[in-house]
Protein backbone atom coordinates (compact mmCIF):
# COMPACT_ATOMS: atom_id res chain seq x y z
CA UNK A 1 0.00 0.00 0.00
CA UNK A 2 2.71 2.35 0.89
CA UNK A 3 4.34 1.85 -2.64
CA UNK A 4 1.00 2.64 -4.68
CA UNK A 5 0.49 5.40 -1.98
CA UNK A 6 4.17 6.87 -3.60
CA UNK A 7 3.54 6.10 -7.12
CA UNK A 8 0.21 7.86 -7.14
CA UNK A 9 1.78 10.98 -5.90
CA UNK A 10 4.41 10.59 -7.72
CA UNK A 11 2.40 10.45 -10.62
CA UNK A 12 0.04 13.77 -9.23
CA UNK A 13 3.14 15.49 -9.07
CA UNK A 14 4.21 14.91 -12.43
CA UNK A 15 0.57 15.74 -13.35
CA UNK A 16 1.28 19.19 -11.63
CA UNK A 17 4.44 19.92 -13.04
CA UNK A 18 2.95 19.24 -16.84
CA UNK A 19 0.45 21.58 -15.96
CA UNK A 20 2.72 24.18 -14.56
CA UNK A 21 4.75 23.97 -17.83
CA UNK A 22 1.84 24.60 -19.94
CA UNK A 23 -0.17 26.78 -18.24
CA UNK A 24 1.63 30.02 -19.38
CA UNK A 25 0.53 28.83 -23.46
CA UNK A 26 -2.66 28.37 -22.58
CA UNK A 27 -2.52 31.88 -21.63
CA UNK A 28 -0.89 33.34 -23.68
CA UNK A 29 -3.21 31.81 -26.86
CA UNK A 30 -6.29 32.69 -24.88
CA UNK A 31 -8.78 35.26 -26.89
CA UNK A 32 -10.77 37.94 -25.42
CA UNK A 33 -14.29 37.69 -26.32
CA UNK A 34 -17.62 39.07 -24.82
CA UNK A 35 -17.92 38.70 -20.96
CA UNK A 36 -13.88 39.10 -20.87
CA UNK A 37 -12.77 41.93 -17.96
CA UNK A 38 -9.68 43.46 -16.93
CA UNK A 39 -7.15 45.73 -18.48
CA UNK A 40 -6.62 44.19 -21.60
CA UNK A 41 -10.45 44.45 -22.75
CA UNK A 42 -9.98 48.41 -21.58
CA UNK A 43 -6.73 48.70 -23.64
CA UNK A 44 -8.96 47.55 -26.94
CA UNK A 45 -11.79 49.39 -26.17
CA UNK A 46 -8.97 52.44 -25.57
CA UNK A 47 -7.54 51.55 -29.20
CA UNK A 48 -11.11 51.24 -31.10
CA UNK A 49 -12.21 54.13 -29.64
CA UNK A 50 -9.34 55.79 -30.77
CA UNK A 51 -9.51 54.74 -34.28
CA UNK A 52 -13.67 55.50 -34.50
CA UNK A 53 -15.02 51.95 -34.00
CA UNK A 54 -16.36 52.19 -30.61
CA UNK A 55 -18.52 54.78 -29.41
CA UNK A 56 -19.01 53.02 -25.76
CA UNK A 57 -17.67 53.78 -22.12
CA UNK A 58 -14.05 52.38 -21.49
CA UNK A 59 -14.83 50.04 -18.86
CA UNK A 60 -12.87 47.28 -19.27
CA UNK A 61 -15.94 45.15 -20.10
CA UNK A 62 -16.18 43.12 -23.05
CA UNK A 63 -20.00 43.68 -23.62
CA UNK A 64 -21.93 43.63 -26.94
CA UNK A 65 -21.52 47.19 -27.65
CA UNK A 66 -17.41 46.16 -27.94
CA UNK A 67 -18.38 42.81 -29.64
CA UNK A 68 -19.88 45.18 -32.17
CA UNK A 69 -16.46 47.32 -32.59
CA UNK A 70 -14.36 44.22 -32.53
CA UNK A 71 -16.31 43.06 -35.70
CA UNK A 72 -16.44 46.61 -37.69
CA UNK A 73 -12.76 46.56 -37.10
CA UNK A 74 -12.47 42.89 -38.14
CA UNK A 75 -14.54 43.30 -41.36
CA UNK A 76 -13.23 46.40 -42.20
CA UNK A 77 -9.18 45.17 -41.69
CA UNK A 78 -9.71 41.51 -43.74
CA UNK A 79 -10.12 39.63 -40.87
CA UNK A 80 -12.07 36.58 -39.67
CA UNK A 81 -15.28 38.51 -38.04
CA UNK A 82 -16.04 36.24 -35.01
CA UNK A 83 -15.94 39.58 -32.10
CA UNK A 84 -13.18 37.71 -30.74
CA UNK A 85 -9.64 39.17 -29.88
CA UNK A 86 -7.52 36.43 -30.36
CA UNK A 87 -3.79 36.69 -32.19
CA UNK A 88 -4.42 38.00 -35.39
CA UNK A 89 -7.38 40.86 -34.27
CA UNK A 90 -4.80 41.87 -31.43
CA UNK A 91 -2.00 42.36 -33.88
CA UNK A 92 -3.78 44.05 -36.42
CA UNK A 93 -5.02 46.98 -33.39
CA UNK A 94 -1.14 46.71 -32.65
CA UNK A 95 -1.47 45.24 -29.22
CA UNK A 96 0.04 42.88 -27.32
CA UNK A 97 -2.49 40.79 -25.20
CA UNK A 98 -1.67 38.07 -22.53
CA UNK A 99 2.16 37.97 -23.60
CA UNK A 100 1.44 36.70 -26.62
CA UNK A 101 3.71 37.68 -29.22
CA UNK A 102 2.59 40.50 -31.90
CA UNK A 103 2.48 39.40 -35.81
CA UNK A 104 4.53 42.69 -36.24
CA UNK A 105 7.99 42.95 -36.83
CA UNK A 106 8.45 46.12 -34.68
CA UNK A 107 7.35 47.47 -31.24
CA UNK A 108 4.98 50.07 -33.49
CA UNK A 109 1.85 50.04 -32.01
CA UNK A 110 -1.67 51.83 -32.24
CA UNK A 111 -1.95 55.13 -34.73
CA UNK A 112 1.69 54.69 -35.54
CA UNK A 113 1.40 50.73 -36.75
CA UNK A 114 -2.02 51.88 -39.22
CA UNK A 115 0.05 55.23 -40.23
CA UNK A 116 2.58 51.98 -41.43
CA UNK A 117 0.05 49.80 -42.96
CA UNK A 118 -0.87 52.81 -45.04
CA UNK A 119 2.51 54.27 -45.71
CA UNK A 120 3.61 50.83 -46.88
CA UNK A 121 0.51 49.83 -49.03
CA UNK A 122 0.78 53.14 -50.79
CA UNK A 123 4.21 54.06 -50.90
CA UNK A 124 6.63 50.81 -50.27
CA UNK A 125 8.40 50.92 -53.81
CA UNK A 126 9.11 54.36 -52.83
CA UNK A 127 12.73 56.11 -51.67
CA UNK A 128 12.62 56.58 -47.45
CA UNK A 129 12.18 60.27 -47.64
CA UNK A 130 8.87 59.48 -50.01
CA UNK A 131 7.53 57.03 -47.53
CA UNK A 132 7.89 59.42 -44.94
CA UNK A 133 6.03 62.19 -47.02
CA UNK A 134 2.88 60.11 -47.37
CA UNK A 135 2.81 59.77 -43.84
CA UNK A 136 3.19 63.15 -43.11
CA UNK A 137 0.43 64.27 -45.83
CA UNK A 138 -2.05 62.05 -43.67
CA UNK A 139 -1.24 63.69 -40.91
CA UNK A 140 -1.66 67.06 -42.53
CA UNK A 141 -5.48 65.68 -42.93
CA UNK A 142 -5.88 64.81 -39.13
CA UNK A 143 -4.94 68.37 -38.78
CA UNK A 144 -6.99 70.01 -41.39
CA UNK A 145 -10.77 70.87 -41.08
CA UNK A 146 -11.84 69.87 -44.11
CA UNK A 147 -10.87 65.97 -43.49
CA UNK A 148 -11.47 63.77 -40.41
CA UNK A 149 -9.67 64.60 -37.46
CA UNK A 150 -8.31 60.74 -36.77
CA UNK A 151 -5.84 58.73 -38.54
CA UNK A 152 -8.11 56.10 -38.66
CA UNK A 153 -10.97 58.47 -40.05
CA UNK A 154 -8.64 59.69 -42.72
CA UNK A 155 -7.34 56.77 -43.71
CA UNK A 156 -10.35 54.94 -44.17
CA UNK A 157 -12.03 58.08 -45.74
CA UNK A 158 -14.43 56.60 -49.13
CA UNK A 159 -12.22 56.98 -51.80
CA UNK A 160 -8.78 58.75 -50.06
CA UNK A 161 -6.47 56.11 -50.76
CA UNK A 162 -6.05 53.27 -53.38
CA UNK A 163 -4.45 50.80 -50.27
CA UNK A 164 -7.44 50.75 -48.65
CA UNK A 165 -10.20 50.29 -51.81
CA UNK A 166 -7.32 47.26 -53.22
CA UNK A 167 -7.14 45.84 -49.65
CA UNK A 168 -3.39 46.43 -49.89
CA UNK A 169 -3.85 48.27 -46.49
CA UNK A 170 -4.41 44.59 -44.37
CA UNK A 171 -0.51 43.97 -45.53
CA UNK A 172 1.86 43.92 -42.97
CA UNK A 173 4.13 46.52 -42.63
CA UNK A 174 7.77 46.14 -42.74
CA UNK A 175 10.43 47.77 -40.95
CA UNK A 176 11.26 50.80 -42.91
CA UNK A 177 7.66 51.92 -43.48
CA UNK A 178 7.24 51.05 -39.42
CA UNK A 179 10.38 53.71 -38.90
CA UNK A 180 8.70 55.94 -41.79
CA UNK A 181 5.48 55.99 -39.89
CA UNK A 182 7.27 57.01 -36.38
CA UNK A 183 9.41 60.15 -38.00
CA UNK A 184 6.36 61.43 -39.69
CA UNK A 185 4.65 61.14 -36.21
CA UNK A 186 7.78 62.90 -34.65
CA UNK A 187 7.30 65.64 -36.76
CA UNK A 188 9.18 65.22 -40.02
CA UNK A 189 6.89 66.82 -42.86
CA UNK A 190 9.36 66.69 -46.38
CA UNK A 191 6.35 67.86 -47.91
CA UNK A 192 5.84 71.18 -45.99
CA UNK A 193 2.32 70.71 -45.13
CA UNK A 194 0.76 69.27 -48.28
CA UNK A 195 -2.73 67.40 -48.69
CA UNK A 196 -2.68 65.43 -51.49
CA UNK A 197 0.12 63.43 -53.48
CA UNK A 198 -0.16 61.29 -56.35
CA UNK A 199 1.74 59.50 -59.46
CA UNK A 200 1.68 61.73 -62.41
CA UNK A 201 2.69 58.72 -64.39
CA UNK A 202 -0.76 56.74 -63.12
CA UNK A 203 -3.27 59.09 -62.19
CA UNK A 204 -5.66 60.79 -64.90
CA UNK A 205 -7.79 62.42 -62.53
CA UNK A 206 -7.69 66.34 -63.78
CA UNK A 207 -9.04 67.83 -60.57
CA UNK A 208 -6.03 66.78 -58.27
CA UNK A 209 -3.36 67.27 -61.74
CA UNK A 210 -4.52 70.96 -61.51
CA UNK A 211 -3.19 71.40 -57.90
CA UNK A 212 0.23 73.25 -58.09
CA UNK A 213 2.81 71.16 -56.95
CA UNK A 214 5.20 72.10 -53.97
CA UNK A 215 7.56 69.20 -54.36
CA UNK A 216 8.81 66.16 -56.35
CA UNK A 217 9.89 62.73 -54.28
CA UNK A 218 10.63 59.60 -56.41
CA UNK A 219 7.44 58.70 -58.35
CA UNK A 220 5.06 60.93 -56.42
CA UNK A 221 4.30 64.74 -56.60
CA UNK A 222 2.35 66.46 -53.36
CA UNK A 223 0.92 69.35 -53.62
CA UNK A 224 -1.59 71.55 -51.29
Amino acid sequence: MRKTGLRRARIILLAALILCSILPVLTAQAALRRGSSGSEVTAIQKRLKQWGYYTGAIDGIYGPATEKAVRYFQQKNGLSVDGVVGEKTAAALGLNLSGAKSSSPSTATGDTYLLAQCIYGESRGEPYKGQVAVGAVILNRVKSSAFPNSIAGVIYQRGAFSAVDDGQINLRPNDTALKAAKDAMNGWDPTGGCLFYYNPKKTTNAWIRSKPIVVRIGEHVFCK
